[in-house]
């Protein structure tokens, strides 16, 4: 008995095991469940339709469940056919029992679907944000997936899993961007999206190994980490151009060659609101090729700089919702694309606050006129920065300048976004020319501006001081200052010593002003200013026992050695009234003089300009200045060779325009001498041939001015009280 059962045992295990086997593989034919899928499918939505022709019967062995599977089925959706390859559909094994099937769930399994096919599909179905991202932006491609349902026990969906695969599929970003060649993995179920190895082109773009995670919670969380191959270059530029509008500095004057690896997140509330964001990447810039949009112009380069090179710079940036900003960039620049030098440039922003540290080494020529300091091409210099930037001021922490010897540096200064200094801490300069000190002072700022040092080279500062600033950059500045400089080395190589100021500012303009200093050899200059608070004028005296300092800077002084200045003036806001007074000098080698002379046949006098000079006993100018317009009221020299009345003016652009009288001396005592005798002022008999001279006009642009002369043989009366005044005093 035991042995019958145990062949019967056998039998059975045998039976059942063909029986697994067979509807594993093969399965059991059957038309039984026809009606059944199609009734329910159609029962759940009236505009799917299902034909099926042949089902099998088959058995899972993985999910050790019984399923029912199709090839090929007629699927139609308001009258489109859906390409479907295979249909699964699971039964309840108890269900089939007790003859009341129950379908757990339907795998389908689509054929490879045409996007042209899928728009199609679309179309008839309810709009959403996907369908229309589909059919207005996606331009071709292929999709094949694989779409798991999970029923409850009334047939309505529960849970799904998607999976496929999209391949050569091109999109459009806009009119000039589009997606060329992407393909990536895809799954999807009730809480999560999982996009992988995603791989896609745009002009210039490669994008690599693509990842996107969409995570569905009580908040939606978006997660992205992708490579981008970067080749834009001038001509690809401008596809990029409409999206980087409001990023100042992008124009199609640009090449980049970049390898970064980028990752976001961000997160989303349950109406689609960004609530949290991240952005970052890090990579290499290989070479960034950049035209600035204005060309940087400033006093201190030789040359203005149109363009920026960079290489083999790592690169670094996070942009996010908590505002923990950042670009940081190290590598190596170049302004002309031969000589690269190092940088390290970190900027940390949020809004419109900025954090900025700057590293860099600088081979570029640089010359500051207010130092008499240049620095030539073959040494290289190590400039860092440290800066705070707002809406509406620059906080400079630190500028520090470094090249052998030679230090600048300036601490906590605030400026505007006109560049009016608010504030200041230190200054300290010490520069070297050829190993021989030069510059050795510090500015220090308190209540009370006080510069002080050893050496200060004032050789540029008439230069420097007689450029037109359309700003006063001092402006916010009041404060009393004091000024003590041992030795300060003027212009034409005259030496200051023990310089002492005392003054104040008001709002950038000096308002009062004592100071002493001294040439040696008994020559001293003095500096005094004075200010009437009653009337809001300014009184300006200056006393010079050597001129040549003082309007070296000046083209129409060139030439002029010996003599003792003395300069008055009256300001008044932007307008002054000033008399200058040269006693006891000489013109030598003054280019203007000697082709005046020349022009008007004054032979010798010309040669006595280029060699010994022509002696003068007094220089006297009137002039006003309005707003940078100066009316040269009237010029007035006498000497014993030569006398000349000049007027005229100059305006703001440096037009020249100058008019005047000259005459030899003989001619004029001569004129003098005869004065008493009124008849005979205008033709005397002892010269013959009558009084002679010059009239002559200048006029121009700087360096570029023309001279014409005419001869004349009377002179004005004006010129004659002149020298008739001069003589007066001289006895």
């Amino acid at each position: 008995m035991k042995k019958i059962f145990f062949i019967l045992n056998i039998i059975l295990i045998l039976l059942l095991s063909l029986s697994i086997i067979v509807l594993s593989t093969k399965g059991l034919e059957t038309k039984r469940f026809n009606d059944l899928i199609a009734n329910k499918v159609i029962e759940k939505n009236k505009d799917i339709s299902i034909k099926l022709e042949k089902i099998k019967f088959k058995f899972d062995i993985k999910n050790f469940n019984l399923f029912l599977e199709t090839k090929n089925p007629n699927v139609i959706y308001k009258n489109q056919k859906i390409p479907i390859e295979g249909v699964k559909v699971y039964l309840d094994f108890i269900s089939l029992i007790k003859s009341k099937p129950k379908i757990n769930n339907i795998n389908i399994f689509s054929k490879e679907v045409n996007i042209d096919q899928l728009k199609k599909i679309i179309f008839k179905m309810k709009p959403s944000n996907l369908n229309s991202l589909i059919s207005n932006k996606i331009e071709n491609g292929k999709l094949i997936f694989n779409l798991e349902l999970y029923f409850n026990e009334d047939l309505d969906i529960d849970n799904f899993i998607a999976r496929g695969e999209v391949k050569e599929m091109n999109g459009i970003i806009n009119s000039d961007l589009h997606l060329k060649d992407t393909n990536f993995n895809f799954f999807a179920d009730s809480s999560d999206i999982l996009i992988k190895d995603i791989n896609s082109s745009l002009e210039g773009i490669l994008v690599k190994n693509g990842n996107l995670q969409i995570k569905k919670d009580k908040k939606i969380n978006l997660k992205s980490d992708f490579t981008t191959e970067i080749k834009i270059n001038n001509k690809n530029i401008i596809n990029y151009l409409p999206i980087l509008k409001n990023i100042n500095f992008a124009n199609n004057e640009m090449v980049l060659n970049a390898n970064l690896d980028n990752f976001l997140d961000i997160s989303f509330d349950k109406t689609f609101k960004v609530t949290d964001y991240a952005y970052t990447n890090k990579g290499k810039v290989k070479n960034l090729f950049y035209k600035l949009n204005k060309p940087i112009k400033n006093s201190f380069l030789e040359k203005e700089i149109e363009y920026l090179y960079l290489k083999n710079s790592n690169f670094n940036s996070r942009y996010a919702l908590d505002k923990k900003n950042y670009i940081n960039i190290s590598g190596g620049y170049s302004l002309d694309n031969k000589n690269y030098q190092n940088y390290d440039f970190k900027n940390n922003f949020q809004n419109k606050f900025s954090s900025i540290n700057l590293n860099l080494d600088f081979s570029e020529k640089l010359k500051i006129d207010l130092l008499n300091f240049k620095k030539d091409n073959f040494n290289t210099a190590q400039i860092f920065l440290k800066l705070n930037k707002t809406k509406d001021f620059l906080y400079l922490n630190e500028l520090k300048y470094t090249e052998d010897k030679n230090l600048i540096l300036i601490e906590k200064l605030k400026v505007d976004n006109k560049f009016n200094i608010s504030s200041l801490k230190k200054i300290k300069i010490k520069t070297y020319e050829k190993n021989n000190l030069k510059n050795d002072f510090n500015l220090n700022f308190g209540k009370k501006i006080k510069i002080s040092g050893d050496q200060y080279d004032a050789q540029n500062l008439n230069k420097f001081l007689s450029k037109k600033s359309e700003n006063n950059i001092l402006k916010k500045i009041s404060a009393e200052i004091e000024i003590d400089i041992k030795n300060i080395a003027t212009p034409l190589s005259k030496k200051l010593k023990n310089f002492r100021l005392l003054g104040n500012i008001q709002r950038g303009k000096f308002v009062k002003i004592s100071s002493k200093g001294d040439f040696g050899d008994n020559k001293f200059l003095d500096i005094s200013m004075k200010n009437d608070k009653k009337n809001g004028k300014k009184y300006l005296e200056i006393y010079s026992d050597l001129p040549q300092p003082l309007i070296s800077e000046y083209n129409f002084f060139k030439g002029l050695a010996d003599g003792v200045l003395t300069f008055s003036s009256i300001i008044e806001e932007d307008i002054s009234t000033s008399k200058l007074v040269i006693d006891n000098f000489k013109i030598i080698n003054a280019p203007g003089v000697v082709k005046l002379l020349s022009l008007a046949d004054f032979g010798g006098l010309a040669d006595l300009a280029e060699g010994e000079g022509i002696s003068f006993e007094k220089l006297e100018i009137s002039m006003s200045d309005n707003k940078g317009f100066i009316k040269l009221e009237e010029l007035f020299a006498i000497g014993p060779s030569i006398s000349v009345l000049m007027e005229g003016y100059k305006t703001p652009s440096g037009l020249t325009s100058l008019r005047g009288t000259l005459v030899p001396a003989k001619n004029l005592n001569n004129l003098l001498s005869k004065i008493p005798v009124i008849g005979k002022i205008i033709i005397p008999k002892e010269i013959g041939e009558g009084l002679f001279g010059v009239s002559f006009k200048m006029k121009g642009m700087p360096g570029k001015i023309k001279t014409t002369i005419n001869p004349i043989k009377t002179l004005t009366p004006r010129f004659i009280t002149k020298a008739l005044e001069k003589s007066k005093r001289s006895k």
